[in-house]
């Protein structure tokens, strides 16, 4: 609730920035952006399975893994995923972090081209 309130807070200070500070804002979050092509949407689950065999050491408690799992929710009730390879599993992550900071980056460009689109119209109307 604290960090919505933070959010919520510096969206209405930016009606009193100058129309340069906005544009500097702007073009400082563009260059925070991480690689796009290195984004990827999903959650990374670490799983521990068993294989079904009466004699396997899974069968005593003792499951399979780590096994790691990336899951994506296309829509509603539609989850697809795929196994991802151990020596896969770092880049995967930074892949999803790049994709959480571009979204977050992207949000914050919005909200200030939201402002710059407002004060246009309102120097048309004068």
């Amino acid at each position: 609730m604290v960090l919505y309130y933070s959010y919520m807070k510096e969206r209405g200070g930016l009606s009193k920035l100058s129309l340069l500070a906005l544009q500097k804002r702007r073009d400082g979050l563009a260059k925070l952006l991480p690689p796009v092509a290195e984004s990827l949407r999903g959650s990374l689950i670490e799983r521990y399975l068993t294989c079904g065999n009466a004699h396997c050491k899974c069968a005593r408690g003792e499951r399979h893994g780590p096994v790691w799992y990336l899951s994506v929710t296309l829509g509603p009730g539609r989850t697809t995923g795929t196994i991802v390879p151990r020596h896969l599993v770092e880049r995967v992550r930074r892949w999803i972090d790049n994709y959480h900071r571009v979204k977050e980056q992207l949000e914050k460009i919005s909200d200030l081209n939201r402002e710059l689109l407002r004060r246009e119209r309102k120097k048309k109307k004068s």
